[in-house]
């Protein structure tokens, strides 16, 4: 019983943190059509942004919020994302799914190289001892504040003015331009929000296993397969996919190895483009 208990709190860490993950690569994919290979690079940079942060001011706080702003501004101003020519080369009447990338994994990943690199890992690797074993406190409040920064994100989309701009562009993005929407600037700043909530997650999930160079490998498959579980565009789908998941690979390294565990996760991938393309969190039209 003690261990289902500990695997079902292991999951629901886990599944908020890549809901995180999964919200910004959702939003971005909803507005813009563009599926982002590189989002686990800027969850990557996030971790040691926030690392050297915390290394130099021993601010945890002030290192989640920096990480935030810059990673957002990286995204925001990346020379790969142009949202003004995106929006003038693509037909109002057609809707492409554009497959991009925000910059070149390896160009991405060498940013993180140096001696900044290697103090910002062992800072990383010293919060996670600092748990303390038979209590992990860092993994419940990570679960909370993570979940206070998705519903944050969700009351920005609903009630906020920049929310609702965004709702519109999504729904109809001719229409809503000519409403004197700044369509462009909209993108952008998705994008921004987008890597902002990637950057956040890195910081989280940075003192559970180290900062490196390669942890944002894991976290861009598997968002990736949640987005397509809980249905792609749909935000509420791909944090109950992010959930579900993680949940069930948990539960799955009771019987097998957390390796293997995590073939869980692509069965239900091929499960649901079987039987339910749409994605399982998807409503069924009437």
């Amino acid at each position: 019983m003690d261990q289902i208990i500990i695997q079902t709190l292991h999951g629901l860490v886990n599944g908020m943190v890549l809901a995180m993950v999964a919200s910004g690569l959702t939003l971005i994919f909803g507005i813009m059509d563009i599926v982002n290979f590189a989002h686990g690079d800027l969850l990557m940079l996030g971790a040691f942004v926030g690392a050297s942060v915390l290394g130099v001011t021993g601010n945890y706080w002030l290192a989640l919020l920096v990480a935030a702003v810059v990673i957002a501004v990286l995204g925001a101003r990346s020379p790969d994302h142009d949202a003004a020519a995106l929006d003038r080369t693509r037909p109002a009447d057609d809707h492409p799914r554009h497959v991009r990338r925000l910059a070149r994994d390896p160009e991405v990943r060498a940013l993180a190289v140096g001696p900044v690199g290697a103090t910002d890992q062992r800072a990383g690797s010293g919060r996670l001892r600092a748990v303390p074993p038979p209590i992990p406190w860092y993994r419940i409040a990570t679960a909370v504040l993570a979940g206070l920064i998705i519903t944050g994100l969700w009351l920005f989309l609903k009630y906020g003015k920049y929310g609702i701009w965004i709702r519109a562009t999504t729904q109809d993005r001719v229409m809503a331009q000519a409403m004197g929407i700044p369509v462009p600037l909209v993108y952008t700043g998705v994008f921004a929000i987008g890597s902002a909530m990637a950057a956040a997650s890195g910081v989280l999930f940075g003192p559970f296993a180290g900062v490196t160079q390669t942890m944002g490998f894991d976290f861009t498959l598997r968002a990736f397969i949640v987005v397509v579980v809980g249905g792609m565009g749909n935000l509420g789908g791909s944090i109950l996919a992010s959930i579900f998941v993680s949940l069930l690979e948990s539960y799955a390294a009771i019987v097998v190895s957390p390796a293997q565990a995590v073939i869980v996760s692509f069965i239900v991938l091929v499960l649901t483009m079987l039987f339910r393309p749409t994605g399982l969190f998807v409503p069924t039209p009437k």
